[in-house]
């Protein structure tokens, strides 16, 4: 079998933190990888001053610049196929605004994507589907990975591309569907990315007693987690990347605009090392589990194929 992975990640940056090591590990192993972008990132906070004029209420260019950190980041990760969703341009970032409660929601009308007419969030979801139909039928994966329903923490577009993924994966599924598209591919096991609350609540205490009050400011290692984090009994899946931490910290360097050395990212894995960011954890949405560790885990997305 020529195994062949497939995510589907909203903007760019959120492919390497989410699945960084589980990606290059897979290329290591000589696994297709192919990584489809939803957006450009427009809307995306600029963490870099003296590229604060790319910015969607100035110069409008930001996608320009992050279509070269991702293909920076990907370098760094081995991963040779990556795409953008229809196109490089067109689907636009939605942006966002954060709720009272700690999550992320649409950004107020008049905001979505910069008022343009084409944000992710407003797509036609048949359309954003079927351009994700023609790339499964093409590569024709038998693991799909992108985010639960909530996208992860709330972003509309994490939301919107894990509708498209879960229509797309469906509509290519089905022979008499769009034969212009190509022949029809069942994608065999499909993965929510997670994160797991026991690793978390260990990261928060090491961090803590290091003395580090101010990275992931207010949470507390043994109260309520943010949304984004995963109880450990609906975790299906986990891939050991240690060996594949520092590709995954390049790559997520090569995001400059939007990680910075000194954020909680990295400060985490300067307190706390390959143990966070090496093991990548996953949820099963559709499929049967395969072979687990002693944990009741799967240590191979493609365990069971």
């Amino acid at each position: 079998m020529d195994k062949h992975l497939l995510l589907v990640h909203a903007h760019p940056d959120d492919e390497s933190i989410g699945q960084g090591a589980t990606m290059a590990k897979y290329v290591a192993e000589g696994v297709g990888v192919t990584l489809v972008t939803c957006t450009g990132g427009e809307m995306g906070e600029i963490l870099v001053p003296e590229l604060e004029h790319l910015a969607a209420d100035r110069d409008d260019r930001l996608a320009e610049h992050r279509k070269i950190e991702l293909a920076n980041a990907m370098r760094a990760l081995g991963v040779t196929d990556h795409r953008y969703l229809g196109g490089f341009g067109k689907y636009r970032d939605s942006g966002m605004q954060w709720h009272a409660d700690g999550y992320a929601i649409a950004a107020d009308p008049e905001l979505v994507g910069g008022g343009h007419d084409n944000a992710f969030w407003h797509a036609d979801l048949v359309e954003a589907a079927n351009d994700l139909v023609a790339v499964i039928r093409e590569v024709r994966p038998q693991v799909l990975v992108t985010y639960d329903q909530f996208g992860g923490y709330g972003h509309p577009d994490h939301i919107q591309a894990h509708r498209v993924a879960t229509y797309g994966a469906a509509l290519a599924a089905v022979p008499s569907y769009r034969r212009d598209l190509g022949d029809a591919h069942d994608i065999a096991k499909v993965y929510w990315s997670a994160m797991s609350a026991s690793r978390m609540r260990e990261g928060l205490r090491r961090l803590r007693a290091a003395g580090d009050t101010t990275t992931f400011e207010g949470m507390d290692p043994d109260g309520p987690l943010p949304h984004f984090v995963t109880d450990d009994s609906d975790l299906s899946a986990v891939v050991d990347g240690a060996e594949f931490v520092d590709a995954k910290m390049a790559a997520m360097r090569a995001h400059a605009t939007q990680i910075t050395l000194d954020g909680p990212f990295f400060a985490l894995s300067n307190n706390i090392g390959d143990s966070v960011w090496g093991a990548e954890f996953f949820r099963i949405a559709k499929g049967e589990q395969g072979p687990t560790n002693s944990d009741g885990l799967e240590t191979d997305l493609f365990a069971g194929l």
